[in-house]
């Protein structure tokens, strides 16, 4: 379930912390782990960080849930985050919500027909001051518009 290479990047960030602190590297073995599996965290790639970083399979399950950045079902290579929290929502994150649904042609939460891209409603991504935005991968992208969204879109592979 974890690669040999992944196992080597989980390593590189174990070694950050302390003797015996290897569960401080649960929120980077889970992201490692889920970008080789389809962008997504079944019970068994939880359970083999768990295993991995020799933790108790809950303590591994709440940080995967408690986070919005982990998936627990099938994803597109590229997930979009959009926040809808109240600075994107007052700034017209709704309205660009239901311009992405219907571009993709999906509803938020879905994939797209070609598994490129899934849309996920996110509470809060931390850039207030460039809402509306949101975030692919590592890259955030704020002040959104319709324009700029079909920009970003045509960049997607």
């Amino acid at each position: 379930m974890i690669s040999d290479k992944a196992k080597e990047q989980i390593d590189a960030w174990i070694k950050k912390y302390p003797e015996g602190r290897q569960s401080s590297a649960v929120m980077e073995a889970l992201k490692i782990v889920q970008a080789e599996n389809a962008n997504s965290l079944s019970a068994e790639a939880i359970q083999a960080v768990a295993d991995y970083l020799d933790m108790p399979r809950i303590a591994v399950q709440e940080v995967a849930t408690f986070y919005e950045n982990y998936n627990h079902k099938p994803a597109g290579k590229h997930t979009i985050r959009i926040c809808h929290n109240i600075s994107c929502m007052l700034n017209g994150a709704d309205n660009l919500i239901d311009y992405l649904e219907q571009k993709l042609g999906i509803r938020t939460g879905e994939v797209t027909k070609d598994g490129l891209i899934n849309v996920k409603k996110v509470e809060c991504l931390g850039a207030c001051v460039g809402a509306p935005m949101f975030q692919i991968g590592d890259k955030y992208y704020e002040n959104l518009t319709e324009k700029k969204i079909d920009e970003i879109l045509a960049t997607l592979k």
